[in-house]
């Protein structure tokens, strides 16, 4: 007695809906939690056929579905479960999870069906792609713009190369592009930047793979203009005569060791960048900002034009005479026809594919070098990586 009573508290107190029925499919019990999920009385169900609480076609085909059960003895539901519609008596349809189960009760069989409501389970999914779909069209939106602009940025490339051919006319136009890049570019890039950055924090509870797609699209391209733009301001700078060195003394192993951890953030999957100095001294005099730029370049083509899993090499050495820099990666290499063109400004070798780039870093970099009166050399093999050295001789006066 006391277990037949444990036996009912348990299933009048249970979460989930239970229901009973006969093997004619009468229902014979309902707990309290299945006459609410369904709207009805205890005394409205029993006695009446389950069909009364499915919706077409289910209601027409659930006897037919015991009477088959009965004579094949294949199973869709019992002892397996899945994911049905419920029809209320004020005809609502909800969704719910119906595990069924079969007992041998008194020589008769008794179906049991375990009910659990799954509205808010699809409410949640239903506003979630709701809002994936709208964070989707917005990641779309900001994606054309970022089009928009790179095709704008394009034309004023386009426009500059011809524009260097025209000596008389440089330095109008520069003038001119430089005032656009400043107002028309930066601005628009930093608010693309920040709302990125904004999307991916707020959809990350929903770990959607498609919105982290669009916004990692986005991040690359505004990293891409960015460079870009930055490319076109160095060069500008450098043709008004803007430019001029600025020389502290300061330690080489400090100053690459920084650069080294700086690169590697913005490396390739397992790419490695591996410093080594050679020297009993680590003191040198040259202008940092320079320096870091033209290593920063050296490095990051090395990054751009090598595959993953590679090495890349990044040594200093200081001697009596002179401090020299090396950069060698093992990545695509310089075609031996281009190579003699390779510090022109805007020159890009013939296998760099879809990589970005503005063709002016190299150039940029030369001039940078010879500012602090440095020479830069290469050698490179296609296929076999390109290797940069840069040498800054010390004064002896």
């Amino acid at each position: 007695m006391e277990s037949g009573a444990l036996l009912k508290a348990i299933i009048e107190n249970a979460i989930d809906g239970i229901i009973t029925i006969g093997e004619r499919g009468i229902i014979e019990s309902i707990n309290p939690s299945a006459c609410k999920l369904f709207g009805y009385q205890p005394e409205e169900v029993v006695g009446r056929n389950i069909s009364m609480l499915m919706p077409p076609p289910d209601s027409v085909q659930h006897d037919e579905y015991i009477n088959r059960y009965q004579q094949t003895g294949k199973a869709h539901i019992i002892g397996i479960g899945r994911e049905v519609k419920g029809l209320r008596k004020d005809g609502s349809i909800f969704p719910f999870r119906l595990g069924v189960s079969e007992v041998q009760f008194s020589g008769r069989k008794i179906y049991t069906g375990f009910i659990h409501d799954l509205s808010r389970e699809k409410d949640a999914e239903e506003k979630l792609r709701v809002y994936a779909a709208h964070l989707e069209e917005l990641v779309e939106e900001r994606t054309q713009s970022l089009q928009k602009s790179l095709k704008a940025l394009e034309v004023a490339k386009e426009e500059v190369i011809q524009t260097l051919e025209k000596e008389k006319e440089l330095g109008q136009l520069k003038s001119r592009f430089v005032s656009m890049a400043s107002h028309e570019f930066r601005t628009p890039l930093s608010s693309i930047q920040l709302s990125a950055v904004l999307i991916e924090k707020y959809a990350q509870e929903f770990n959607s793979p498609n919105i982290a797609k669009h916004i990692a699209k986005i991040k690359n391209s505004v990293a891409n203009l960015t460079s870009i733009l930055n490319d076109f301001l160095s060069l500008e700078k450098l043709e008004a005569g803007k430019v001029a060195p600025v020389y502290t003394t300061f330690d080489i192993v400090n100053f690459s060791e920084e650069i080294t951890e700086e690169m590697q953030l913005i490396a390739k999957q397992n790419q490695h960048i591996v410093y080594q100095h050679t020297g009993t001294s680590g003191m040198v005099s040259l202008d940092q900002a320079l320096l870091k730029n033209c290593i920063i370049n050296l490095i990051s083509n090395a990054i751009k034009y090598s595959g993953e899993n590679t090495f890349i090499e990044f040594n200093t050495e200081i001697t009596p005479h002179a401090l020299t820099v090396v950069v060698k990666d093992n990545g695509i290499g310089i075609p031996e026809a281009d190579q003699k063109h390779l510090f022109e400004a805007f020159f890009r070798a013939h296998n760099t594919g879809n990589i970005p780039g503005t063709g002016l870093g190299l150039n940029i970099v030369t001039r940078y070098a010879g500012l602090m009166n440095g020479q830069i050399k290469f050698e490179s093999k296609v296929n076999n990586g390109t290797s940069f050295t840069l040498t800054f001789p010390f004064s002896h006066e």
